[in-house]
């Protein structure tokens, strides 16, 4: 996978959402790599790891980082995973325990849709419909799903502008993992895992987001032990780009909090 490390410090993993890259995360970067050693990855089939042969599969991916966080002097990392890369970032936990000192979900669920017992996750036949367009519309469903993030921020022009010219910004991304993308936002539903996380974890929602909702980070936080839920009025599905300054300092006051 393509990957990009800036700043000193502690190692702090950026995991990307669909459709998107590591750079989508610039302007949180910036006001991060003062305190740490910022990594951010493209994952499968996105930006610079568009043709790699690695699936879009939760399993595969979070070992992938794994290995990415064993170069690391400490060989442990703060990771945080936006949307769709709340998923990786939640698996990796899970599966390499001792890789992940503390596990940020940003405007993340470990299951994105509805079902009996979980009232405040999306309509499945969202996820199933943008699937059924790609093909038809590869373009226009991606603007659509870029309306549906920044849908409910204070600064919608200004972030839908900054998601439309960051997703092509390393190229198109490619329709196989934009599939593979949907069909894990779609089926995976990793609340099992969360009551056995060896890290403290810390939910950073956007009362607006469309996509996400606050209720759903709140359920999951409390399945978590050692979570804690923090949330931004003013921001809709991609808190970082509304108040990338307070949520550099939330995830600043979160590492020191983790175990080092």
């Amino acid at each position: 996978m393509h990957v990009e490390r800036t700043g000193q410090g502690p190692a702090l993993l950026l995991v990307h959402g669909w459709a998107m890259h590591g750079g989508v995360f610039a302007p949180l970067v910036r006001a991060l790599e003062v305190a740490f050693n910022v990594i951010t990855v493209d994952l499968p089939g996105h930006g610079g790891s568009r043709d790699s042969a690695l699936p879009l599969a939760l399993d595969p991916v979070s070992d992938a980082l794994a290995a990415l966080i064993d170069e690391q002097p400490s060989k442990r990392a703060l990771v945080a995973g936006w949307s769709l890369g709340g998923l990786a970032a939640t698996a990796l936990a899970a599966r390499h325990p001792d890789r992940v000192r503390g596990l940020a979900m940003l405007a993340a669920s470990p299951r994105f849709v509805q079902g009996p017992d979980w009232p405040a996750g999306m309509d499945p036949r969202v996820f199933e419909l943008f699937g059924e367009e790609l093909g038809r519309d590869y373009r226009g469903t991606l603007d659509r799903f870029l309306m549906l993030e920044a849908q409910g921020s204070a600064h919608l022009r200004e972030e839908l502008r900054y998601l439309r010219d960051a997703v092509y910004a390393r190229g198109e991304p490619a329709p196989r993992a934009l599939q593979e993308g949907l069909g894990l936002l779609h089926d995976s539903d990793l609340r099992a895992a969360l009551p056995g996380l060896a890290m403290p974890s810390l939910w950073i929602a956007g009362r607006r987001d469309r996509l996400v909702s606050p209720q759903a980070m709140q359920a999951a936080a409390a399945l978590a032990p050692r979570s804690r839920f923090q949330q931004y009025d003013h921001a809709g599905h991609a808190p970082f780009l509304t108040e990338p300054g307070a949520v550099a300092e939330a995830l600043t006051a979160f590492a020191a909090d983790c175990a080092p």
